[in-house]
């Protein structure tokens, strides 16, 4: 990854978060729907024309392939993967930033291809000395399609998903019947996950160590009952369900609120403010606050995530009413900062280290 095309890519996504955020302080959210949405109507690909995730080149990691970014560790971090590994499925967020389509191809190249890289390798590689990691490609769904409530971007966001479900399929097929499940995803590729774990719920049924749905807001009530599993109450606990949403205060997370309370979820519940799950990161616990000491590194890019290192013990963070809220020396992460304060693009780099932690911890509980 070199450095002056890491730049460019700082550049534009500034230029896309100002942009949006003075068009929704002049004009409200409209006009960020406006100026994101993609063009003309949704199109149906041709039938069987979709991805082949028996071929290595579908899959921007999985076991057996080189120059996976989900073999990396920030410099200082030593590792050695775990004798009998578990296996993590992780669905990236959205990196399709452009107007004329509305799902990215399977391989988008240029700066959204360079982007799904970068975040497998500063997310999925939490999972990666407990678990051999698979994180497919997919025709993700264009980031207009999360700001309407229109056929076109229902038929984007379920094209999306169906690549996920076909790749998880294909995923679950090459385990072993012994080998522990962990299920990770983050903002667009967490909804995707939320779905499978309804969808398989069967096949999941006493493999799954622990799913990281974060950076999508999950109703204790009205979403988890039909994944059949727990919230995460406590950090030795498994076949559970973790979920954050990172905000700095003073927080505006208005922008999830509105288009969130009042909308039903699959099981017909309708979702509440007050039932919004929180798990802390770095105590592992649901609803719960944990100092700064207390977390074992946070991923700064020191202008380039390639060669970057982790802070320990800086960035803290408590849940209240649904969100997670950071304090604590923050380190400079990059100008990623959505409107509100919205860490969103910073859920895991925030808490690598502690994540890299709860993920051993979980799984020795599964297997204890």
């Amino acid at each position: 990854m070199c450095a002056r095309r890491f730049l460019f890519v700082i550049f534009w996504l500034t230029l896309f978060v100002v942009a949006g955020a003075f068009a929704i302080f002049q004009y409200g959210g409209s006009a960020l729907t406006r100026i994101a949405t993609p063009k003309g109507h949704f199109t149906s690909p041709p039938p069987r024309s979709g991805p082949d995730y028996a071929l290595g080149s579908s899959w921007l990691a999985r076991p057996g392939n080189s120059d996976t970014p989900a073999a990396w560790v920030p410099d200082g971090v030593v590792t050695t993967t775990a004798d009998s590994p578990a296996a993590t499925f992780y669905v990236h967020p959205t990196t399709y930033l452009e107007r004329d389509r509305w799902n990215a191809a399977l391989d988008p190249g240029g700066d959204a291809g360079f982007r799904a890289r970068l975040f497998v390798q500063s997310q999925a590689s939490a999972f990666n000395a407990q678990s051999e990691i698979w994180a497919p490609r997919y025709r993700q769904a264009a980031f207009g399609a999360f700001l309407l409530n229109s056929e076109d971007a229902t038929k984007a966001l379920d094209l999306a998903y169906r690549d996920v479900l076909a790749a998880f399929d294909v995923f679950l097929a090459a385990q072993p019947a012994t080998t522990p499940i962990i299920i990770a995803g983050h903002s667009q590729g967490a909804l995707h996950v939320s779905r499978l774990l309804i969808e398989r719920r069967a096949a999941l049924k006493g493999r799954l160590v622990a799913a990281y749905v974060v950076g999508w807001p999950l109703s204790v009530s009205a979403d988890l009952p039909a994944t059949g599993l727990s919230p995460c109450n406590a950090p030795d606990q498994a076949a559970c369900v973790l979920s954050w949403q990172s905000f700095a205060e003073p927080a505006n997370a208005s922008l999830v609120l509105d288009s969130w309370v009042g909308s039903k979820a699959a099981s017909g519940i309708v979702r509440k403010r007050e039932d919004m799950l929180c798990t802390n990161p770095i105590s592992g616990a649901r609803d719960s606050a944990a100092a700064p000491g207390a977390n074992l590194g946070t991923l700064v890019p020191n202008g380039d995530w390639a060669s970057a290192t982790l802070a320990v013990g800086q960035v803290g963070a408590r849940c209240e009413n649904g969100f997670l809220l950071i304090d604590g020396a923050v380190p400079a992460l990059g100008p990623y900062v959505l409107p509100g304060n919205n860490y969103h693009v910073y859920d895991y780099a925030l808490f690598w280290g502690s994540i890299r932690a709860d993920v051993e911890r979980r799984l020795q509980a599964f297997r204890g």
